[in-house]
């Protein structure tokens, strides 16, 4: 993969600059829209939230950043790579390429943009009192293992979505279910233990609580969460590569 990612650098190149350059056409505030966005979703959530959960939750605006960000990385990545096949089709059927290419250039425009928002993160870490030790270091390995899950679930809905375009809308109702499901603005302390083990089930979930444990509690996750977030992230590259080898050449006769 990283052979044909270099001899195909300059198409990359560019098609991360495409994306960049159609995402902000025309707004006024051009790229600082990845940084106020979340910030926006924070102010609302904290707005709504706040007098149910913030009370009793050490750092609470810290607790819903941490959710947040690791959600809109996540949300961006695959529904921009969803269509990222059917959005270049015009180029992989005249021009022999790495169809994958198309993908990673959508989560590689999504990942510049999580690290705008990751700085704001640590200012609003910084601003809350909590010091920054280096502990946070660890903070890598999630970031790591987000960014190759992000990259697999793309593969597997820009796939899907060649076949089948009611994917878009499923998915949709999906990322809505998940952004409650991830515990973003509420704390499992009201779970039983065996309803709190089952949140693990949840990618996202198992990210968000890396965050959580490393800077809100500046303690360093257990052998389990370490797993579970390599895990998710191999699964799902794995199977997303699995379904490009297999379906490749079948993707031509959906455009």
């Amino acid at each position: 993969m990283l052979s044909r990612l270099k001899k195909n650098q300059f198409l990359f190149e560019e098609l991360v600059k495409r994306d960049f350059n159609k995402k902000y056409r025309g707004a006024i505030l051009g790229i600082f829209w990845s940084v106020l966005s979340p910030l926006l979703s924070l102010f609302v959530m904290q707005i709504a939230f706040s007098r149910f959960f913030g009370a009793s939750t050490p750092h609470y605006i810290i607790y819903l950043f941490s959710g947040n960000i690791v959600l809109s990385f996540f949300r961006e990545s695959t529904t921009t790579g969803m269509s990222a096949l059917s959005g270049n089709a015009a180029i992989f059927s005249k021009i022999p390429v790495s169809k994958y290419l198309f993908v990673l250039s959508k989560n590689t425009s999504a990942f510049i943009n999580f690290i705008f928002v990751l700085i704001v993160y640590f200012l609003f870490v910084i601003g809350d009192g909590i010091s920054v030790t280096p502990r946070f270091l660890l903070l890598l390995f999630p970031i790591v293992c987000l960014t190759v899950f992000n990259i697999g679930a793309g593969l597997i809905l820009s796939a899907l979505y060649m076949f089948f375009r009611d994917v878009e809308y499923f998915y949709h109702v999906f990322l809505m279910l998940l952004t409650y499901l991830s515990a973003i603005f509420y704390t499992l302390d009201r779970f039983s233990p065996l309803q709190q083990t089952l949140f693990l089930l949840n990618p996202i979930y198992t990210y968000i609580s890396y965050f959580r444990i490393v800077v809100i509690q500046n303690a360093t996750p257990d052998w389990l969460l370490h797993f579970l977030c390599a895990f998710y992230a191999a699964l799902a590259v794995g199977v997303g590569a699995w379904i490009y080898k297999k379906y490749n050449y079948q993707f031509i006769y959906y455009v």
